[in-house]
């Protein structure tokens, strides 16, 4: 994979910008982290790795929707003691936010949609076979 730009400090500004957020990690389709903001970096490795067969789970049900593209838009969680977000950030590549709470989820969606609308055509993740880019 290419180096990317650091988007860090735009991760942290989503991250301030909504009350409970926890942890944002970018991936990449096939659950490889490009970025990510709080947390330990371990924890975004196990989120990136559990978000790619989550993306396809959603591209699947997405499939059954006859009116539809067969994309996955967003995938909203509600766990005991907070939330999971996911959303399309680019060309094979996620957006994903854990927040506790306090977090509120529209204010979230919206906050996720404008990141993604600044850098979303910088986060994208080539296609890989044998660990090469293709």
């Amino acid at each position: 994979m290419t180096k990317r730009a650091n988007f860090d400090w735009l991760l942290k500004d989503l991250a301030d910008g909504v009350p409970g957020v926890q942890q944002v990690v970018v991936l990449s389709a096939d659950g490889l982290r490009i970025a990510r903001y709080g947390g330990d970096p371990d924890a975004a490795d196990r989120v990136a790795a559990a978000c790619a067969g989550l993306q396809s789970l959603a591209g699947a049900v997405a499939a059954e929707i006859a009116t539809g593209d067969s994309r996955m838009r967003v995938v909203i969680i509600e766990i005991q003691g907070g939330y999971f977000y996911m959303m399309e950030a680019g060309p094979n590549a996620y957006l994903a936010v854990l927040a506790n709470a306090v977090a509120e989820p529209g204010m979230m969606s919206n906050r996720m949609r404008d990141l993604v609308a600044r850098i979303g055509s910088h986060l994208t993740s080539p296609p890989r076979r044998n660990g090469q880019t293709v």
